[in-house]
């Protein structure tokens, strides 16, 4: 029974610089976003967001990407949620980058939680750090932006349909034109 105990306290003991370790990603993300311009302004003036520390995207001819997160609300872990894109056109290489979504109120923090889906137009380019892209959705919403890696985070620098969109490129190379459909879940606490 000693050794039973003693192996379990062992794994906990090992387990905790795995959960500093897990939790610093979020509070990294978040000193990006704070310090990349434009996307600093929103943490004041927005109901909440979610944020995507990692997400990786790879494709030829047909491409997806996936990454998890966390949702805020006021300054507080509300509830954790995941994105899964799948696009299909030109596209070739692969990618990692970080991306937050501010909610400009409580109907469009309702909105994104309930799971709509939403196709996308899409082309972009990202080189190591820095990237360009541009973006249209059949919603009617289009946008545009530059990320040239920690300090700048690329939008087009203002809510739509309640929603801000802020990416930095975190590394990869990946050339695109492509059609596809992204999809958030959302699962509270």
């Amino acid at each position: 029974m000693r050794k039973v105990l003693s192996s379990i306290l062992g794994v906990c003991l090992l387990a905790i610089p795995f959960a500093a370790v897990w939790a610093d990603k979020y509070e990294e993300a978040v000193v990006i976003f704070k310090g990349a311009g434009e996307s600093a302004h929103y943490f004041d003036h927005s109901y909440g967001y979610a944020l995507f520390p990692t997400i990786g995207k790879a494709g030829i001819g047909v491409g997806g990407a996936h990454g998890k997160g966390r949702v805020y609300v006021g300054g507080e872990h509300t509830g954790d949620t995941a994105m899964t894109q799948l696009t299909l056109g030109f596209q070739l290489g692969g990618q990692a980058y970080s991306q937050i979504v501010f909610f400009e109120d409580e109907r469009a923090f309702n909105e994104f939680a309930s799971g709509n889906f939403e196709f996308g137009a899409q082309a972009t380019a990202v080189a190591i750090t820095a990237g360009v892209s541009a973006a249209a959705s059949t919603a009617g919403g289009a946008q545009a932006g530059a990320s040239g890696g920690k300090h700048d985070a690329a939008t087009a620098g203002r809510y739509y349909k309640g929603m801000a969109v802020f990416t930095v490129a975190k590394g990869g190379l990946m050339y695109e034109a492509s059609i596809g459909g992204q999809k958030f879940s959302y699962t509270p606490l």
